[in-house]
């Protein structure tokens, strides 16, 4: 026998249910089905913990997530805006090549906010029949224009130290230029950081890169010192070589970049969250067994499939109440989960004509 449920848990259903429920749901996540072996005092404990799964709370949390994203992204924007802005005015001033790398550095790392702010906005699109799953992996892609942005940074930072290695130049006004610098690198360090908090606290693999490739400019900004420090010694080598060993931090820090937004492309995820997902599962009710595990990231949100063994003995209506507690339990213990699916098989029994056929699935979106 099989039974499939496919909730998306709106506070009151919008529209009929395309698989109609032979039993009646109150959407406050009150499975209390007739026939079911469940405790007053489980049904007591259900009924006074408030649950957040619905769709419009998952929406919420999500448009939340993408809100504080792009404030990220606004308030860095305007950050190092200011920042290339004081730096060009020095770059008239004093005529400094080094200085005027660093504040193209800058300007770019600031639009690099465009394709990012633009994922963002597509990300809360709802799903249509053709983008079944929404629009979150425009992030993915925006967190490979970030990584080339980066990778043309240090390409251009290497092209330019090199360039000066073979024609050195004098800088005029080194202290304005060193003040400069240290504009440079305090705007990017505090962009950066601040990036990397939010992009990690929403789950954000774009916008971790895209505060590296700040880091990245920050560390140019400190070769703009370096170099205007070694120039005021009289070291006429002084810009080339710092920008050479910066252009190879910044090779680092692309590597950095690159590995987290391809395994975010790669659907990676972090394998403490798999245990923590079968912890979880293991801890319900009814369930004997963990089968296929699978999470994915889509943008910065999390989705779950998994199999779980039931006793081969329930009823279709007991084993979708197995499903239904498997997944409170997933949505609890794994941050961002926004949707899972959950599978019911029945424990093998022997001389059983087909002990995989599946008993029951439940899935929230």
């Amino acid at each position: 026998m099989s039974d499939r449920h496919h909730h998306d848990h709106p506070h009151p259903h919008p529209h009929p249910h395309p698989h109609p429920h032979p039993h009646p749901h109150d959407h406050a996540h009150h499975h209390d089905h007739p026939g079911h072996r469940t405790s007053p005092l489980r049904r007591l404990a259900r009924r006074l913990t408030p649950h957040s799964h619905e769709t419009g709370d998952k929406l919420d949390s999500a448009l939340e997530s993408s809100a504080r994203g792009m404030r990220a992204l606004w308030i860095s924007l305007a950050v190092l805006g200011a920042t290339a802005l004081v730096q060009a005015v020095v770059v008239a001033v004093s005529g400094s090549v080094a200085l005027l790398g660093d504040t193209v550095h800058n300007a770019a790392d600031a639009l690099t906010a465009v394709p990012l702010g633009i994922a963002f906005v597509l990300g809360r699109r709802a799903a249509t029949r053709r983008f079944t799953y929404g629009y979150g992996r425009a992030e993915d892609l925006a967190g490979i224009v970030i990584v080339l942005t980066i990778a043309a940074s240090a390409a251009f930072a290497g092209w330019t130290a090199f360039g000066r290695l073979l024609d050195p130049r004098p800088v005029e006004h080194l202290p304005v230029v060193a003040v400069a610098a240290l504009v440079g690198f305090a705007g990017n360090e505090w962009v950066a950081r601040y990036r990397i908090r939010v992009g990690r606290s929403i789950g954000s693999a774009a916008l971790v890169a895209d505060g590296l490739h700040a880091r990245t400019d920050g560390f140019t900004s400190l070769a703009v010192l370096l170099s205007a420090g070694g120039a005021a010694l009289g070291w006429r080598y002084a810009d080339p070589v710092v920008g050479l060993a910066i252009t190879a931090a910044i090779v680092l820090v692309l590597r950095d970049a690159a590995r987290e937004v391809l395994r975010r492309v790669m659907d990676a995820v972090d394998p403490a969250l798999v245990d923590r997902a079968e912890r979880a599962l293991t801890r319900v009710p009814g369930v004997r067994g963990v089968g296929e595990l699978r999470l994915r990231w889509i943008g910065h949100r999390l989705r779950a499939e998994v199999a779980v063994v039931v006793d081969g003995e329930v009823t279709v209506r007991e084993a979708h109440h197995i499903a239904v507690d498997a997944e409170h339990a997933l949505l609890h213990a794994v941050p961002r989960l926004t949707a899972a699916l959950v599978h019911a098989d029945p424990e093998p029994v022997p001389g059983a004509e087909d002990p995989h056929l599946p008993l029951a699935h439940h899935t929230v979106g």
